[in-house]
Protein backbone atom coordinates (compact mmCIF):
# COMPACT_ATOMS: atom_id res chain seq x y z
CA UNK A 1 0.00 0.00 0.00
CA UNK A 2 1.39 3.52 -0.91
CA UNK A 3 1.02 6.46 1.10
CA UNK A 4 -0.78 8.16 -1.42
CA UNK A 5 -3.72 5.52 -0.91
CA UNK A 6 -4.05 6.17 2.90
CA UNK A 7 -4.32 10.21 2.49
CA UNK A 8 -5.70 11.26 -1.00
CA UNK A 9 -9.57 10.93 -1.73
CA UNK A 10 -11.40 8.19 -2.90
CA UNK A 11 -12.22 10.19 -6.44
CA UNK A 12 -8.72 10.98 -7.08
CA UNK A 13 -8.57 9.09 -10.55
CA UNK A 14 -10.06 11.28 -13.55
CA UNK A 15 -13.81 11.18 -14.88
CA UNK A 16 -13.69 10.47 -18.87
CA UNK A 17 -15.89 9.09 -21.62
CA UNK A 18 -15.54 5.98 -23.14
CA UNK A 19 -17.19 3.39 -25.00
CA UNK A 20 -19.26 0.70 -24.19
CA UNK A 21 -20.59 -1.28 -27.11
CA UNK A 22 -22.13 1.47 -28.90
CA UNK A 23 -23.12 3.32 -25.38
CA UNK A 24 -21.26 5.90 -24.28
CA UNK A 25 -20.50 5.51 -20.67
CA UNK A 26 -18.22 7.09 -17.71
CA UNK A 27 -15.07 5.57 -17.45
CA UNK A 28 -11.60 6.66 -15.14
CA UNK A 29 -8.07 7.25 -16.04
CA UNK A 30 -5.76 5.51 -13.82
CA UNK A 31 -3.74 8.35 -12.47
CA UNK A 32 -0.96 5.52 -10.27
CA UNK A 33 -0.62 1.91 -10.39
CA UNK A 34 -0.07 -0.84 -12.67
CA UNK A 35 -2.38 0.63 -14.77
CA UNK A 36 -1.07 4.59 -15.11
CA UNK A 37 -2.94 6.13 -17.80
CA UNK A 38 -5.08 3.58 -18.89
CA UNK A 39 -8.66 4.03 -18.64
CA UNK A 40 -11.02 1.44 -16.60
CA UNK A 41 -14.16 0.54 -15.88
CA UNK A 42 -13.99 0.54 -11.48
CA UNK A 43 -11.15 2.61 -9.65
CA UNK A 44 -10.45 -0.38 -7.92
CA UNK A 45 -8.97 -1.88 -11.11
CA UNK A 46 -5.79 1.20 -11.03
CA UNK A 47 -4.47 -1.48 -8.17
CA UNK A 48 -5.18 -4.32 -8.97
CA UNK A 49 -2.93 -7.67 -9.68
CA UNK A 50 -2.77 -8.54 -13.48
CA UNK A 51 -4.12 -11.71 -14.60
CA UNK A 52 -1.33 -13.56 -15.84
CA UNK A 53 -3.38 -15.67 -18.28
CA UNK A 54 -5.21 -12.93 -19.75
CA UNK A 55 -1.56 -11.50 -20.11
CA UNK A 56 0.02 -14.05 -22.10
CA UNK A 57 -3.16 -14.91 -24.37
CA UNK A 58 -3.20 -10.59 -25.08
CA UNK A 59 0.58 -10.57 -25.96
CA UNK A 60 0.19 -13.95 -28.66
CA UNK A 61 -2.84 -12.48 -29.96
CA UNK A 62 -1.36 -8.89 -30.62
CA UNK A 63 2.55 -10.64 -32.17
CA UNK A 64 -0.11 -12.43 -34.62
CA UNK A 65 -2.41 -9.66 -35.31
CA UNK A 66 -0.79 -6.36 -34.11
CA UNK A 67 -1.22 -4.59 -37.29
CA UNK A 68 -4.57 -5.74 -38.02
CA UNK A 69 -5.87 -4.85 -34.90
CA UNK A 70 -4.57 -1.65 -34.59
CA UNK A 71 -5.87 -0.77 -38.78
CA UNK A 72 -9.35 -2.31 -37.26
CA UNK A 73 -9.12 0.69 -33.89
CA UNK A 74 -7.86 2.88 -36.63
CA UNK A 75 -10.38 2.98 -39.01
CA UNK A 76 -13.46 2.80 -36.01
CA UNK A 77 -12.48 5.92 -34.27
CA UNK A 78 -12.70 7.58 -37.53
CA UNK A 79 -16.10 5.96 -38.50
CA UNK A 80 -18.13 4.98 -35.33
CA UNK A 81 -20.37 7.67 -34.16
CA UNK A 82 -20.21 6.40 -30.86
CA UNK A 83 -16.12 6.49 -31.16
CA UNK A 84 -16.60 10.45 -32.73
CA UNK A 85 -18.86 11.18 -29.20
CA UNK A 86 -16.39 10.33 -26.83
CA UNK A 87 -13.52 12.39 -28.74
CA UNK A 88 -15.45 15.52 -28.69
CA UNK A 89 -16.74 14.93 -25.06
CA UNK A 90 -13.08 14.40 -23.79
CA UNK A 91 -11.66 17.10 -25.78
CA UNK A 92 -14.45 19.30 -24.55
CA UNK A 93 -13.76 18.49 -20.72
CA UNK A 94 -9.43 19.32 -21.21
CA UNK A 95 -10.40 23.13 -21.36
Amino acid sequence: MQLRELISSPLEEKQVWARSGKKVVRKYRCIGGRRDGRVVANMAQCYAAPDMKKRATLKKTKARYGSRLARKAKRTKRINPASRRVQAMNKSRRR
